[in-house]
């Protein structure tokens, strides 16, 4: 594909984090690769196993063997979802880096809707519509998203949406800290002072079919806060560290 259009790309690397996913890891798997598939011809999806205590790293090397374009990649132990992220971001070899999760919350088909964007923005990042959650997930998302929008002037409708594609050379200029639930404003604050744009476009959430969710947990929203604190000064020193890159450009 020399000249991508919208809804095509060069090459794309789709990663999703899974913790004890083994109902859904190959759901998730097959459907990245009918969509990358369609969008691009150099695709890779790498599965970042999070430590699993049931059969989804099995489930994954399987995978790995059956599909060309399949990785698994496994830490051992596990090391929470800010952990599982950053090893997919260190992990991707393409030019774009695509996200989600592992629980199938999202259609991968609507991808398309983020791809027009990247005519604009150097980066896109979904937001939910009509979040499939408990209330008060969806109060605790939305104090939280409130708060990291006025400490990081971010302004974005949905912080921690696992919707979003990025150019992977950001993840050479930056250095990720987080290894809990703040990752995701690290990520999209560091990149601001770095001077990436940001588009939003908004995308579906389905219900969550099998597996059990982990991060309304009390210990999970602590530590994004204790994350918060401690590294608000340091994201606010984020510096380039390539002066060669121009914003918009991969």
């Amino acid at each position: 594909m020399d000249d991508p259009s919208p809804r095509s790309l060069q090459s794309l690397s789709v990663f999703f984090p899974c913790y004890n996913e083994e109902a859904n890891v190959e759901r998730t798997t097959l459907a990245a690769l009918r969509t990358g598939r369609r969008i691009c011809n150099d695709l890779e999806v790498i599965i970042v196993n999070d430590g699993s205590r049931d059969r989804t790293g099995e489930i994954a090397d399987r995978l790995a063997a059956e599909h060309r374009e399949v990785r698994a990649v496994h830490n051992m132990p596990n090391q929470g979802y800010g952990g599982a992220l950053q090893r997919g971001f260190r992990e991707a070899t393409k030019e774009w880096v695509f996200y989600t999760d592992g629980d199938g919350q999202f259609n991968f088909e609507e991808i398309d809707s983020l791809l027009p964007l990247l005519q604009r923005y150097d980066i896109v990042s979904g937001y939910r519509l009509k979040r499939q959650d408990s209330l008060l997930r969806k109060i605790n998302a939305f104090g939280w998203t409130s708060l990291v929008n006025l400490v990081f002037l971010l302004w974005l409708r949905d912080i921690d949406c696992a919707f979003k594609i990025y150019p992977r050379r950001l993840f050479q200029e930056i250095e990720m800290k987080s290894k809990g639930a703040l990752i995701d404003t690290e990520v999209l604050a560091r990149a601001k002072r770095l001077g990436y744009t940001i588009g939003q476009v908004g995308v579906h959430h389905y219900p969550r079919t099998a597996g059990e969710q982990t991060g309304a947990n009390l210990r999970v929203i602590l530590r994004a806060f204790k994350e918060l604190f401690v590294l608000r000064k340091e994201i606010q020193r984020t510096r380039r560290h390539d002066s060669t890159r121009c914003p918009g450009k991969p």
